[in-house]
């Protein structure tokens, strides 16, 4: 039998032993379902797709039924970087060539707008999540450095974007002492934040609104009609509307989308609290993602530490010695840091598309799913779920736009797909420690 990556790694109904865990905002419980309910829409996972989407929903006045296994934010949502991007996961210049520019302008602008919605959410709801503005993207060689460059001129040039600083190589170790980088740009137009607070704070404001969530609530199985049921061990819910809001935690649920967006692990850490050194780490408070295939990312804590992402894994199971995993590249970038201590690590699981791009889609009439976010759902995953609850009303050019980009099936099937991109991302792991 299969392992759920549900409870692969996590015991039910806990949040994951994490830095953010530990500072997360005073909380309560929801009571699982128990019995039969109605609602106009039900919608299954309670991270950033889903929360937003019963906010939107709830405040246009509809019934709303939001079932999570585990707790708000529990998933990729509540143990990501914290990293509020500009645009899309997939850089304007690709978008460009796979779907022509007049989609890619089209494209941008949600973009835009999901990272805009993100901080007028935030402050509309008096959201304690410490966003702060600036993410830097950084290269390790001069060829990345000069793609980098290019990039931002494109953005100024084509899109009208001036929120960028160019760094080069002294303004980039300026900026972020590592030997590592070479130079890059400053997005002071992107962010970062406290995830899980962010997550919390949606639930609050989803809750006031009217919607009704339920955790501890794992839907078991979907029936698709004129209405949809979803059952859970201890109750149902039937609906006019379904939004599946799962990402990499979908399980069986959904075929069509099963194919489509595969889970992937990821993990960070949380040093001790850096005090004056965390100046070796950045001297200004703003995020940082290199141009590695599998990307590090870091920013310091409100309390100077230094959270660090790196590695990534394709089966089920976590890595026993998930530290060991982060302090790998964490020591490449900064190995001066190497006797710090590692205060907390963490895995989680995030869902990836082929493209890299998120995979929306109607399932049926009344079903509609967002998922794929492939390292990029802070905002797209905020966005997905108002235009989810949007097309509900019947205001659907948002999320047809975001439904027309191709999504193709991951080769191999189930069983073989993890494998196949273990050995692909083996590769391009190789290539870049050769310089390749």
């Amino acid at each position: 039998m299969a392992l759920n990556l549900l409870y692969s790694n996590d015991r039910k109904g806990q949040y994951p032993a994490s830095w953010y865990n530990a500072t997360a905002t005073e909380h309560k419980p929801y009571d699982a379902l128990r019995g039969d309910i109605r609602a106009d829409v039900c919608i299954v996972g309670a991270g950033y797709t889903g929360l937003s989407a019963a906010l939107h929903l709830a405040e246009a006045g509809m019934e709303v039924a939001l079932l999570d296994a585990h707790r708000v934010g529990f998933g990729a949502s509540g143990r990501n970087g914290g990293q509020l991007g500009s645009g899309q996961r997939m850089d304007q210049e690709d978008l460009e060539s796979f779907m022509g520019e007049a989609e890619a302008l089209k494209l941008w602008r949600l973009g835009e707008e999901a990272k805009d919605l993100v901080k007028s959410l935030i402050a509309r709801h008096d959201i304690d999540c410490h966003l702060k503005p600036g993410v830097a993207w950084t290269g390790s060689s001069c060829s990345e450095v000069s793609h980098l460059h290019d990039y931002a001129r494109h953005l100024q040039d084509w899109y009208g974007y001036d929120q960028i600083e160019v760094l080069n190589d002294d303004a980039c170790l300026k900026l972020c002492p590592s030997p590592d980088y070479k130079g890059g740009f400053l997005d002071h137009g992107a962010g970062h934040l406290h995830p899980l607070n962010y997550a919390l704070g949606l639930a609050r404001a989803a809750e006031a609104a009217g919607a009704k969530i339920y955790e501890q609530s794992e839907a078991l199985e979907i029936t698709e009609g004129a209405e949809v049921t979803v059952r859970t061990a201890e109750g149902t819910v039937t609906a006019d509307h379904l939004i599946l809001a799962c990402n990499g935690y979908l399980g069986g649920l959904n075929r069509q989308v099963a194919a489509k967006v595969m889970p992937i692990n990821n993990f960070i850490v949380a040093t001790e609290p850096l005090g004056d050194r965390a100046n070796q780490v950045l001297t200004r408070d703003v995020a940082v993602a290199d141009s590695k295939f599998v990307v590090n990312y870091f920013r310091l804590s409100h309390d100077k530490r230094l959270l660090f992402g790196g590695g990534e894994s394709y089966g089920y199971r976590f890595p026993a010695d998930i530290e060991a995993v982060v302090r790998k590249p964490m020591h490449q970038i900064f190995p001066h840091l190497s006797d710090v201590r590692v205060d907390y690590a963490w895995g989680g699981t995030l869902g990836i598309t082929m493209k890299r791009m998120p995979y929306l889609a109607r399932l049926a009439p009344n079903v509609l799913s967002a998922s794929g976010y492939s390292g990029h759902g802070v905002g797209t995953a905020t966005h997905a779920g108002q235009l989810m609850a949007l097309a509900i009303q019947g205001q659907t050019e948002g999320f047809d736009t975001m439904a027309r980009v191709p999504a193709p099936a991951f080769p191999g099937g189930p069983r073989m797909r993890s494998p196949l991109l273990a050995l692909a991302m083996t590769w391009y792991a190789l290539r870049d420690r050769l310089g390749i």
